[in-house]
């Protein structure tokens, strides 16, 4: 079992489409898998986290809940190939453990990887937006990008004669997307689970560890306008929730800076290109509004 780091979490396989269409359409092993098990820790709070582990060569996927009074992840749900996966997270369990997680490590912004690797076993539930989990599913996958290479320039490497000198005779080559998953594995993607198979009745599932983990996630999230440099902003975050309005971003943007403020996460969220979801939390959080309040009216 090779333990990746958080920082590093996935990196080479993340950039690649096929691990996502192996996660997703889960009908077999990965192809040439190197290494052949990963492990994923997801560190929330408090000595609570998420674990997901992943066999690339079986399918199978499992994820868990780290407890501090434990070493091993307490198992939460199973995937294989061929099955549906289970409902071990509801949404907005999955959603606020991916804001505190961002929070912590600005390596993981919201919504990110974070969303698009669980978000199979949190699927949508009718007491949920189906609009606003899909938005924020949309936005995960689209927020994976990887490092291209420059293209290569196109042309002779002579002068050519005024005949041939046109562009149309040196066409260059396509650029590659940075992209990783395109628009149309995210429209599959994001198709609502046609199966639900519920574990948390089952007599082993540890719902009062996730139940802990849930509140202390809420805490921390709770505790954030309150901390240096947030509270200023608070009545401006208050005011976007409230209108709906994202046009002030940029003045809460520019409040956090002036005052100092440098955390990575906070910022990349509020700076252009506004991404409507990315910026929908951030205010949301520094507003200490419900989740997904704001969202709502831009979904």
């Amino acid at each position: 079992m090779v333990v990746v780091p958080v920082s590093e979490a996935l990196h080479r396989l993340s950039e690649d489409p096929r691990f996502w269409s192996f996660l997703f359409v889960n009908d077999g092993a990965y192809p040439d898998p190197d290494p052949a098990e990963v492990r994923v820790s997801l560190p929330v709070t408090g000595g609570y986290g998420l674990v997901l582990d992943l066999d690339l060569v079986t399918g199978d996927q499992t994820l868990g809940l780290r407890e501090p009074s434990s070493s091993d992840p307490v198992q939460l749900g199973w995937a294989g190939p061929g099955r549906p996966h289970p409902a071990a997270l509801r949404w907005h369990e999955l959603e606020l453990c991916a804001r505190v997680i961002a929070l912590e490590d600005p390596t993981l912004p919201h919504p990110g990887l974070v969303v698009a690797l669980l978000s199979p076993f949190a699927p949508a539930t009718p007491d949920d937006d189906g609009d606003a989990v899909a938005a924020v599913r949309e936005a995960a996958y689209r927020s994976l990008r990887r490092d291209v290479p420059p293209a290569a320039p196109g042309g002779p490497e002579q002068a050519p004669l005024p005949l041939f000198a046109a562009d149309r005779w040196w066409p260059r080559p396509p650029a590659p997307s940075p992209r990783v998953i395109d628009e149309a594995a995210i429209a599959a993607y994001t198709v609502p689970a046609t199966a639900r198979l519920e574990v948390r009745g089952g007599s082993r599932f540890p719902r009062e560890g996730l139940a802990e983990l849930v509140r202390q996630a809420a805490q921390r999230l709770s505790r954030l306008p309150e901390e240096r440099w947030y509270a200023e902003v608070r009545p401006l975050a208050r005011r976007i929730t409230d209108t709906g309005d994202l046009r002030p971003v940029k003045d809460l943007l520019g409040v956090l800076t002036e005052a100092g403020c440098d955390h990575p996460t906070v910022l990349d969220a509020l700076s252009e290109p506004i991404v409507e979801v990315e910026a929908c939390w951030m205010v949301e959080t520094l507003a200490g509004a419900v989740p997904g309040s704001l969202l709502r009216r831009h979904v």
